[in-house]
């Protein structure tokens, strides 16, 4: 089991951090009472059915928080579980600046003295700073810098969160899939409608399959999305995207784009994407 005590300086960044925790599958508890912190790690170690990863925020309105997460700390990891914990820094003039950019008070302020308070908090979380597995400089760091540090840290073995990947065939005729990331518009190949024969079937049936791949121009193009998909999953990925949503389309989503869908489908199940399929239209 693993935990990631999130901590650090107030406004460093430790909300938006907590977001991505969540997003990569991390049960995650924001400002949890320092005093629960025991009990929390006693109730998930001894679940039946435990989450796995959990990853709480702890901050300086906790009270006497530095001891009691260092002690935590060293209780879990003496046993089958690991603590990591996770330290958000920057600079006092940017916390300053975010807190007056937000019109927030820190945690620690007397009469308004966000400057001083940055001061007194840093004294405070030093001891933690120098025990904290990994320290994170937000300084100068976007939002998307920041996710793709704790991606980088906490995400799979490669450093990516996993995401989700659907294929979606669809008619124009009934509007284009909400949402959809990626299009393709399968309308220039041959139209099984038009063949009596073929029009009471749907593109599931290997005669119309067969009509719409008949040319060799559908197998060229699935072959050329195909390999446009491997180049831009694994960068959708390492940007942290969590879902990716591919249409393709023709005029009534019964034929042409059923069948196209299913080859491209098979294409990335080969290539190990785990991938799932959708007929908006075929019923239609």
């Amino acid at each position: 089991m693993e935990f990631v005590v999130i901590t650090g300086m107030s406004g460093a960044g430790k909300t938006q951090t907590v977001k991505f925790m969540e997003d990569m599958g991390y049960f995650c508890v924001d400002n949890l009472p320092i005093f629960l912190l025991p009990k929390f790690g006693e109730l998930c170690s001894s679940s039946e059915e435990p989450h796995g990863k959990y990853a709480l925020v702890l901050d300086v309105r906790g009270g006497n928080f530095v001891r009691e997460l260092l002690n935590f700390s060293e209780n879990m990891n003496g046993g089958p579980d690991r603590v990591r914990i996770l330290f958000l820094d920057c600079s006092d003039e940017v916390l300053i600046s975010r807190h007056s950019e937000h019109k927030k008070l820190h945690p620690l302020a007397v009469g308004g003295d966000n400057a001083g308070a940055v001061v007194r908090e840093r004294a405070i979380l030093e001891p933690l700073r120098e025990k904290a597995d990994f320290v994170i400089d937000t300084t100068g760091l976007s939002v998307w810098e920041l996710k793709s540090k704790i991606r980088q840290l906490f995400g799979d073995e490669s450093g990516i969160g996993e995401m989700t990947v659907e294929v979606m065939s669809f008619g124009y005729k009934y509007s284009i899939p909400a949402g959809a990331d990626l299009l393709f518009d399968v309308r220039f190949l041959p139209n099984p409608y038009y063949v009596p024969d073929l029009r009471g079937l749907t593109g599931n049936d290997a005669k119309v399959s067969s009509f719409v791949f008949s040319d060799g121009n559908a197998a060229s193009f699935v072959d050329k999305v195909a390999s446009l998909l491997d180049f831009v999953i694994p960068l959708y990925r390492r940007e942290g995207k969590q879902a990716l949503l591919i249409g393709v389309g023709c005029t009534g989503g019964r034929h042409r784009s059923v069948s196209v869908a299913n080859a491209i489908v098979n294409r990335l199940t080969e290539s190990g994407v785990n991938v799932s399929l959708t007929h908006r239209d075929i019923g239609r």
